[in-house]
């Protein structure tokens, strides 16, 4: 599914009425760094956690992520323009799994919105509507588990569709190859 100006195949594509054609490509965390690294390391991307992070180290965590087989980084496209970061993951394979009971079928989300200079009404529910239909094509459930102070995010997550769960704190994980800090987070589930 290559087309437009980003000739890297989609995995997969989705047109919204009235919205545009959204597709969802792999993170090249060489080609992609630079764009990555001037999004979260803005004020508005705090819960991301990377705010400090440098160009070098943001390259690093998505080649690590790009070597896992159990979590995956994406740019979502509206159109040919970059307007998001998505990741799924494993929640078996993840941290999160230490809060919740994962069920067969479950795939973990977390979303990143680009920063835009004019916010456009229904944008989020727009992609978001793409972001589920992916996820929802090969799993059962979707569990995503945005900062709890993120009331934006939470709001988000509850307009469109899915249901709150419990907050939870997320252990902090020290390996080699990552450090995540202990994280306050709200967990909500979509269901087909």
């Amino acid at each position: 599914m290559t087309t437009g100006t980003d000739p890297r195949p989609a995995v997969y594509e989705h047109v919204v009425e009235g919205f545009g054609t959204i597709r969802i490509v792999p993170v090249d965390p060489d080609r992609d760094a630079a764009l990555l690294h001037s999004w979260v390391s803005e004020d508005r991307a705090r819960f991301w956690g990377m705010r400090d992070a440098s160009l070098q180290e943001v390259r690093e965590i998505y080649a690590h992520l790009d070597s896992l087989t159990t979590h995956h980084a994406y740019l979502v496209h509206r159109d040919d323009v970059p307007v998001a970061l998505f990741q799924t993951y494993d929640p078996q394979a993840d941290r999160v799994s230490e809060c919740y009971e994962v069920r067969p079928g479950d795939i973990g989300a977390h979303l990143l919105l680009a920063p835009t200079a004019a916010p456009e009404r229904g944008f989020s529910a727009h992609l978001l509507e793409a972001l589920v239909a992916y996820c929802l094509s090969t799993h059962e459930r979707i569990v995503v588990e945005p900062d709890a102070a993120n009331d934006k995010a939470v709001a988000l997550m509850v307009r469109n569709g899915f249901e709150l769960g419990p907050e939870v704190v997320l252990p902090e994980v020290v390996l080699p190859e990552v450090h995540l800090v202990e994280k306050r987070a709200r967990l909500a589930f979509l269901s087909r």
